[in-house]
């Protein structure tokens, strides 16, 4: 079997035929971390939902949402940093930005 490496983990070759070759991602390919975190019932029951709906595992949800609000995170912090250096150029709010790049 070749192991093809990705940017998002390892990518398993696998052959049904003789002619295509299939690959999958699995998480046992990844690596990993374990963390352990507590939630309420309410929000157990809404990640429960979410999972069903969506048709992933609670980890998967998770996993989404953490990534999401880091990102969300990361943006706050840049434009945090940036909001000096605007205000000097005369950029006061998004409406002005959003004038000289329109």
């Amino acid at each position: 079997m070749r192991l093809l490496q990705g940017s998002s983990g390892v990518l398993r070759q696998t052959r049904r035929s003789r002619h295509i070759p299939q690959f999958r991602i699995t998480l046992y390919d990844m690596k990993t971390q374990t963390v352990t975190i507590r939630i309420d019932e309410v929000l157990g029951r809404r990640l429960d939902r979410a999972a069903r709906r969506s048709g992933r595992s609670r980890s998967a949800v998770v996993r989404d949402a953490l990534e999401r609000q880091l990102a969300l995170d990361h943006l706050a912090d840049l434009r945090r940093r940036i909001v000096p250096f605007a205000e000097a150029r005369g950029y006061l709010t998004d409406e002005d930005v959003f004038r000289d790049i329109s």
